[in-house]
């Protein structure tokens, strides 16, 4: 038998074994109650203390977050701004380019065409003092000629220069005007 069959009947009482003891249930709530009250004092408020500063940990990283957030949207919005700022200016500097290309053209333009038109006045004076220099020497190289063939043909000196002077003038002024009639010359 067991012992607590044997109990049960030297006491002659039936002992249920599921049922403790007056004095096992006392010793337990005294225990239970110094263990609460010690969970009460100090487990539970460091663990409030402990939950408190978690949650104020993550409110203050989601507080952080939407701080970083916004901060994030503010220097997206500034740089957009500066590259719209800096893509109207590239625009700006381009068509100021292309203004300031045009003009450098027109002027070059100006420049050789006013070069141009020095150098065909130069070679249109240089051309007609040319021309003057050689109708000079021309009438000086047919007045000769005329004064040997008329003392030629006339059979004695010409030498009276003032006489020899105005027959040339006059035998090329009237040679110009037969060219002036022909057309021939210039």
């Amino acid at each position: 038998m067991s012992t607590l069959s044997l109990l049960a009947a030297e006491t002659g009482e039936d002992i249920n074994p599921l049922i403790p003891e007056t004095y096992d249930i006392v010793w337990s709530v005294v225990c239970i109650a110094i263990v609460g009250v010690v969970f009460y004092k100090y487990v539970i408020p460091r663990l409030i203390k402990v939950l408190d500063e978690r949650a104020d940990k993550i409110e203050g990283g989601i507080q952080r977050a939407e701080a970083a957030q916004e901060e994030a949207q503010l220097t997206l919005q500034r740089y957009q701004q500066q590259l719209a700022d800096a893509r109207l200016e590239a625009a700006r500097i381009r068509e100021d380019a292309r203004t300031q290309g045009q003009q450098i053209l027109a002027q070059m333009r100006a420049e050789a065409q006013a070069e141009s038109d020095r150098i065909v006045a130069a070679g249109h004076s240089q051309l007609e003092a040319q021309r003057q220099q050689i109708l000079t020497e021309l009438r000086a190289e047919v007045g000769k000629t005329a004064v040997d063939l008329a003392e030629k043909i006339i059979g004695q000196s010409v030498s009276d220069e003032a006489k020899q002077a105005a027959s040339i003038d006059r035998f090329l002024s009237e040679l110009d005007q037969s060219e002036a009639g022909i057309g021939v010359g210039r």
